[in-house]
């Protein structure tokens, strides 16, 4: 196992620049995301990591050593692509062994290994099929075990549940995060999904554009985003920002006109009247009530333990989360209640969080 640091890392493609300075480093067994929207650095950085990138500027480093011009097999890295990349004529058992078979190790010390790897991921009683007699999960859980047999210092990890339905995602989201739970190894985890980044990561790592927006756990992402990007990024469904004018500042409170509307809204020491600001909320921090809000119904939800509502308000569209089974239709007009302690708010011009 190893620590991972990122430092002042470029990447260009020509003229274009794709990777715009980026600074991190992962502890010795920690679990690192990278997570965003497509485009936006979070592959690139991790092949970059792994050598499979040239790196234009910066450093990388893992462990002591310094690798920018280590190849792959040099880092002691093992990757799990998107494609599980097997080889189609060879059986399990002869996937997963195939890296200990090149280096050379006795027959008899790479089937213990495999068997090793093949008890941890369930596998051993596939261990004599080919992959084309496997699902996808399986298939999955090989290349799993083709790098577990490595021993490496460091899991990298690229976008492994994306072929996969939304049952066996969840299913193997929880396998892989007891996998390093058992093995204590390095990983560093790249997804556009933010639910698989909250669920598995000991720290997340939000890029937009080639740039880091936040570092932080996932909770901390959740309860303080740092930027209107990483607000309506994180949390599923996204949080609604709304965005008025402070008409006064009075004592602990700061009155926004929002879409013929008045709130009454916590204030913080760099709101001023005649500013405009957004205000978040969370789905989860709308109420129905008699009087707030007036909102109409366009879409219900339901999920089974909530309901799902998006009202139209005014010019904004707003998505609220029950757990009371109300009963609304679309076109039904309601009031909407704000639960104040828990909004956040941002400069509308910088997107920058106040306070």
């Amino acid at each position: 196992m190893a620590e991972v640091c990122v430092r002042q890392l470029f990447k260009s493609y020509g003229e274009t620049a794709v990777i715009h300075g980026i600074d991190v480093e992962i502890s010795d067994g920690e679990f690192v995301v990278l997570v965003g929207p497509s485009g936006c650095g979070k592959s690139t950085l991790l092949r970059m990591i792994a050598g499979l990138e040239e790196i234009t500027s910066g450093d990388v480093t893992i462990g002591d050593r310094r690798v920018n011009n280590l190849s792959p097999r040099e880092r002691d890295i093992a990757m799990v692509f998107q494609s599980y990349a097997l080889y189609p004529h060879k059986t399990v058992e002869a996937n997963m062994g195939f890296s200990l078979k090149l280096q050379k190790l006795d027959k008899a010390e790479v089937k213990r290994q495999v068997a090793d790897a093949a008890e941890i991921l369930g596998l051993t009683p596939y261990l004599k099929r080919y992959p084309r007699a496997l699902s996808g999960g399986q298939r999955q859980r090989v290349a799993m075990g083709r790098a577990i047999v490595r021993n490496p210092q460091v899991f990298l990890f690229d976008e492994p549940l994306s072929n996969l339905d939304a049952k066996l995602r969840v299913q193997m989201r929880t396998e892989i995060r007891e996998l390093h739970q058992r093995l204590q190894t390095t990983t560093v985890y790249v997804t556009h999904d933010q639910i698989e980044a909250m669920t598995m990561a000991d720290k997340i790592v939000v890029l937009n554009d080639g740039y880091v927006e936040q570092i932080g756990s996932p909770l901390e992402l959740y309860d303080r985003p740092k930027n209107k990007f990483v607000a309506s990024f994180i949390g599923s469904p996204s949080m609604n920002l709304l965005t008025g004018d402070v008409s006064a500042v009075d004592g602990g409170k700061a009155t926004l006109s929002l879409a013929g509307s008045t709130l009454m809204v916590p204030t913080r020491d760099s709101i001023a009247a005649g500013q405009k600001i957004s205000l978040g909320v969370r789905p989860e921090h709308l109420k129905l009530a008699s009087a707030g809000l007036r909102a109409k119904v366009r879409v219900v939800e339901p999920t089974g333990a909530e309901i799902h509502v998006v009202f139209q308000f005014q010019d904004h569209e707003i998505t609220a989360v029950f757990r009371e089974r109300h009963t609304l239709a679309p076109g039904d007009e309601v009031f909407l209640d704000v639960e104040m302690d828990k909004v956040h708010l941002f400069d509308a011009e910088t997107g920058e969080r106040l306070g």
